[in-house]
């Protein structure tokens, strides 16, 4: 039974929602959203338009209003959702939640950004070293995992429309770009790059200089499978039509 799951970074829930979010997702009739950056509680987003549409819903917020935030929307109850990563500087931000459907545990991410100055970059990079660590011990005891959303990282050279001008750009350093090969080295597979070896599409474009329609963007969201799950990975691609947001949505079809 094939599986339709969409990753979506959002930028703002309630604005995407403004732009018609819900129309796109009863057109796509997706069996599962996995939103990033919803920067809302729950309390304040109407839910029943998702609902009316037959999703299940499940949040993990951030502690700071209008910051941060993941949901997930699925059509099937899952059988064990668990909020968070255990860690409290990161869970505090509300960028992990976890979704079991049968043997599949499904993790929805958010990770962080280093653009707005060393800190946070010193902040994403300790982020990186504790999920590969936490990612390392969940998979002993769920050993079919598919962690899906804005990694934040363009991997290689055709993941970025200028890899030169943007090689001390944070997204695309040299540290980062080693973390997520040795991500992939560990046991996980790119379900795009599996499927689509020398394709060129990207999942973000900045907001200035009319990036977007100049397609000049960075492939920064994802969907990993662990390598047991490589040979059910069907279909996965860009919905670059969709523009509720400066990312786009990511499409991966499953067979379960």
């Amino acid at each position: 039974m094939s599986k339709t799951i969409v990753s979506y970074n959002v930028n703002g829930i309630r604005a995407a929602v403004k732009k018609g979010l819900v129309d796109w997702l009863k057109e796509g009739d997706y069996d599962i959203l996995c939103v990033q950056e919803t920067k809302a509680q729950l309390e304040q987003v109407d839910t029943s338009p998702f609902e009316d549409l037959g999703y299940q819903h499940h949040w993990y917020s951030a502690e700071k209003k209008g910051y941060s935030g993941v949901a997930t929307f699925s059509k099937q109850a899952p059988d064990l959702v668990v909020e968070g990563c255990g860690i409290e500087k990161y869970d505090r931000e509300g960028r992990i939640i976890r979704t079991d459907f049968g043997d599949l545990t499904l993790l929805n991410c958010y990770f962080p950004s280093g653009t707005s100055g060393d800190e946070r970059q010193a902040f994403k990079m300790d982020f990186l070293g504790d999920f590969f660590d936490w990612i390392a011990e969940l998979k002993k005891d769920r050993p079919q995992l598919l962690i899906v959303g804005d990694y934040n990282i363009a991997h290689t050279k055709i993941d970025i429309h200028d890899p030169v001008r943007n090689k001390k750009s944070s997204g695309f350093l040299p540290e980062e770009r080693e973390w997520l090969s040795q991500w992939f080295e560990s046991g996980f597979v790119d379900a795009y790059r599996h499927l689509n070896p020398e394709k060129v599409e990207y999942s973000w474009w900045s907001y200035r200089a009319n990036a977007r329609a100049n397609n000049k963007g960075w492939r920064i969201d994802y969907q990993s499978a662990t390598e047991n799950l490589a040979d059910r990975l069907k279909k996965a691609h860009h919905l670059g039509d969709a523009k509720h947001s400066d990312h786009c949505p990511v499409f991966l079809e499953i067979d379960l």
